[in-house]
């Protein structure tokens, strides 16, 4: 299963876009407001959305100021989180967050929805910073 955002501007530097991405500690603050839990632990954190399981993601990939590979810890529902950070300008910088995991159809079927919800969501938070 694939999703994606769409593309966004932010109005931040590729740099500073990737190093904010860098921190774990960062992605409370694009977290959506269901949020129950979030903890930090070295290169990975964990959340816990009203009504899911908790979910522990590692940092698995630095392309410097360009791209940022997290994957989920656990190997019962593998995927990744991947942000595409691309230069517009000094002060300006295009991202796109995807996601890829390898589901069976019928998991596919019941986390697609608010999978996109959620990754929508972390992008528009991501674009008011």
């Amino acid at each position: 299963m694939n999703l994606e955002t769409n593309k966004f501007t932010v109005p931040k530097s590729e740099k500073e876009i990737f190093e904010f991405l860098s921190k774990m500690d960062n992605f409370e603050q694009l977290m959506p407001e269901n949020i129950q839990k979030f903890e930090v632990d070295g290169d990975s954190f964990l959340f816990g959305l009203k009504g899911m399981p908790e979910i522990r993601l590692v940092l698995k990939e630095k392309t410097p100021y360009s791209q940022l590979v997290l994957g989920a810890a656990s190997s019962k529902l593998p995927f990744t989180l991947t942000a595409n950070v691309n230069k517009i300008s000094d002060n300006s910088s295009e991202v796109q967050l995807l996601f890829e995991g390898d589901f069976n159809p019928m998991m596919t079927m019941m986390i697609k929805s608010p999978l996109q919800k959620f990754i929508n969501t972390l992008s528009e938070n991501l674009r008011k910073l």
